[in-house]
């Protein structure tokens, strides 16, 4: 009988990246999506995607594309729209929109002793398909994050996984919750629109240019990482001299160094600070009717509360002692594997600035090397696995002190990261 397939759940970059691995490590694979084609978030018509009209990279083209397969946009930061195109184009240059069945949803996967059962609900109903192992792709921004308040807010409350066109807010006064790179870029769609906007902050921010020197800011120091104490002294002096000081405009002094938390892409936020468009308001304390109260004893009057909080990590068809989850994410070799090698594996369950695409073509990669190797040469998988389970595992944070919140937990730095898969990758090499 030929060997089963594993299952690729997901046809985002992530699962792209994980099937075009396998593709060419010759391995067999079915992949699922539940929506109607690839792109996963980036497909605004995805019914679970997160994107919203104005959406564009963060992270510059060059750093972000697939290596093999460089995009044919000139932007230096591309639209939503040009970035579901791109992943159109490589899904059918390679012809991996062919290894996928989209329109079907997974609604729960288990083991059968050493095989996988994987239930999907598609166009012929539910169906039960039997895998080697399954490889999650399913992506890190889909379930959103609400916390809890005090008080009862008798307007609109949305969180921005529901937010598209800056439309939504016309004529109202919006509260927007949280500084992230999304928060951020919807306030400034709103200014435009809204009557009023406002945004809650808790903690201080470190704020990055898209260009520095006439060039995309991450395409800067792109050979030999410099160590974090040098790069976190000279970039916030950089950024000193081309932001300045983001507290003038209302935000807290940063209670941690730059780059231990993810740093925001927007300096036109500022600008909009500087002249008078927005207001940075202190942490909730609690809701009132249509009056948010401040710990800062302040309030105000509000219609629209815009809850820019971030996400949880979303794998609803696994059970969570298959993939050894600890608080808030699960606890994973390298972010990927399992350390009871049970035939799961989890692609882009990292956040690092810069890693783009390639990093997680690169974790697939891994995977793919991995199951090769237990195919072709099983001392080595046997050898990788009791590294993985007796010694050490190796530190990605690159020196980096992260702060120690849920969102962070899977957090890693891009060139530690980068160089301990590509050794590992080396390690499982057959043929060698």
């Amino acid at each position: 009988m030929p060997p089963l397939p594993y299952a690729i759940i997901g046809a985002g970059p992530t699962g792209l990246a994980a099937a075009r691995a396998l593709q060419k490590a010759k391995i067999p694979f079915q992949g699922y999506e539940a929506s109607t084609g690839v792109g996963g978030l980036w497909d605004i018509e995805n019914p679970r995607s997160t994107m919203y009209e104005s959406a564009h990279l963060i992270s510059s083209r060059t750093t972000t594309e697939f290596t093999e397969f460089p995009m044919s946009s000139t932007a230096d930061y591309p639209s939503h729209r040009e970035l579901k195109t791109y992943f159109n184009d490589f899904a059918a240059h390679f012809r991996l929109d062919e290894t996928f069945r989209f329109n079907t949803r997974v609604s729960r996967i288990g083991r059968d002793g050493s095989e996988w059962l994987v239930t999907v609900d598609g166009p012929d109903g539910e169906e039960t398909h039997r895998h080697a192992g399954v490889i999650l792709a399913n992506g890190t921004l889909a379930e959103p994050n609400v916390p809890a308040f005090r008080g009862e807010f008798t307007g609109e409350i949305m969180h921005t996984s529901a937010y598209k066109s800056a439309t939504q807010l016309t004529g109202k006064r919006v509260l927007i919750i949280g500084a992230g790179n999304s928060g951020c870029d919807i306030a400034v769609d709103a200014v435009h629109h809204a009557r009023s906007v406002d945004m809650s902050v808790r903690r201080g921010y470190y704020f990055v240019p898209r260009y520095l020197f006439g060039r995309p800011s991450d395409t800067l120091n792109q050979g030999r990482p410099l160590p974090a104490k040098i790069k976190q002294f000279i970039d916030k002096r950089i950024l000193q001299v081309f932001t300045g000081d983001p507290v003038r405009f209302g935000f807290p002094k940063p209670k941690y160094k730059i780059y231990e938390s993810h740093p925001i892409v927007n300096t036109l936020i500022l600008n909009h600070l500087g002249q008078g468009d927005l207001r940075i308001r202190a942490d909730i304390d609690r809701f009132d009717g249509t009056t948010v109260h401040f710990r800062d004893g302040s309030s105000g009057e509000y219609d629209t509360i815009l809850l820019a909080t971030g996400y949880q990590l979303d794998y609803p068809f696994a059970d969570r002692a298959d993939l050894h989850w600890t608080g808030a994410s699960p606890d994973l070799y390298l972010n990927v594997f399992p350390p009871s090698f049970n035939g799961l594996y989890v692609l882009g369950m990292i956040e690092a600035s810069g890693i783009g695409w390639q990093g997680r073509a690169e974790q697939a990669a891994l995977v793919a090397a991995y199951l090769r190797a237990e195919r072709e040469d099983p001392e080595k998988a046997r050898a990788f696995r009791e590294r993985v389970m007796n010694a050490p595992w190796p530190d990605v944070t690159g020196g980096y002190n992260y702060l120690g919140l849920d969102r962070m937990s899977y957090y890693v730095n891009k060139d530690a990261y980068r160089r301990v898969v590509a050794s590992t990758a080396k390690t499982l090499k057959v043929g060698t």
